[in-house]
């Protein structure tokens, strides 16, 4: 292990992150209730010009209005870009008027660290003057070719960043790639064409203690194209995709939580390493396979995410 090294910055659950648009109250009612780990309120792709300023209004009702901590969820505001000029607003009106109820701000289109320089100079100002207690950490969507060519730099920036996200769609256009749908596979690729760009955006946030989070699939018509492209998320590294329909949080929260025979067999992978470090030896074997100190951080990372599952379903109980 080198000498360098970042902890994770802020754990936190996020299996599934449910999309609402900040322009329908009657979503944002529905989603606190519902079974996503994380809510994010768009004020963004999924807002119309004319409707920005009503949706912000909207938002900040729905955080002062909904005890989110309450409901088992975190919930984050997807702010406009900073080439905007709903940007500075989104930030002000939201932090004055409820950042003491929020978790996150998602900034898109992150292209390079002074990206979230800039955001996080306002949210520091703000909190500061209202004197909040608690922290707003930010959260940066890679989603185009100038945020992916920077990404690990993006991921070192100090502050409040805690996870990158994988914007599929604008990604897409940003590098002019053909796609059938919004996170679909392309036939003419042999394989899985995103592959790549997630696994780099992946390999920086383990590098730097980030939380790496898939973005969405399009098409909610189809559960098993969704559940394949979270399982391949999942298998790169990935804590967690988005669900743009209700109907993809299960799906999500399936996929990104350990089978119960998982758990069961991390836990006798620490029971073994401890009574082989009780008998002098560093490593052992469970189920005929040789166990070491890697295979403990491997378990002990299982067990962790089962303990944060059984406590959000604590709370929402």
């Amino acid at each position: 292990m080198s000498h360098t090294f970042y902890p994770m910055r802020r754990p936190r659950l996020q299996r599934s992150e449910l999309a609402v648009p900040g322009s329908n109250p009657t979503f944002i009612e529905k989603a606190a209730n519902s079974a996503a780990d994380v809510v994010f309120l768009d004020l963004e792709d999924a807002v119309a010009p004319p409707d920005k300023e009503q949706a912000r209004r909207n938002v900040i009702q729905a955080l002062r209005d909904i005890d989110w901590a309450a409901k088992g969820k975190a919930v984050s505001v997807r702010i406009n870009g900073l080439d905007t000029h709903y940007m500075y607003r989104d930030v002000i009106d939201i932090m004055e008027q409820a950042g003491d109820r929020l978790h996150t701000i998602l900034v898109p289109k992150v292209g390079v660290p002074a990206d979230l320089y800039c955001v996080e100079t306002l949210v520091t100002q703000i909190e500061q003057a209202q004197g909040y207690e608690r922290r707003v950490g930010l959260e940066a969507l890679i989603e185009t070719a100038l945020g992916m060519a920077n990404v690990e730099a993006i991921a070192a920036a100090p502050g409040r960043l805690e996870a990158l996200h994988f914007g599929v769609a604008d990604y897409a256009a940003s590098n002019r790639a053909r796609t059938v749908s919004i996170g679909g596979l392309n036939p003419d690729y042999p394989g899985d064409q995103w592959h790549f760009a997630l696994s780099r955006m992946i390999v920086a946030c383990r590098a730097y203690g980030l939380r790496p989070i898939d973005g969405p699939f399009g098409d909610y018509s189809d559960p098993d194209g969704f559940r394949s492209s979270a399982r391949r998320a999942a298998a790169l590294g990935c804590e967690g995709k988005w669900a743009i329909h209700p109907s993809q949080i299960e799906l999500a929260n399936e996929v990104f939580s350990p089978p119960e025979a998982e758990v069961d067999r991390a836990r006798r992978i620490i029971d073994a390493l401890r009574q082989a470090e009780a008998q002098g030896r560093g490593a052992a074997s469970v189920d005929g396979k040789m166990i070491d100190a890697a295979s403990e951080r491997m378990a002990q990372t299982v067990i962790a995410m089962d303990t944060a599952i059984r406590a959000a379903a604590a709370s929402r109980a």
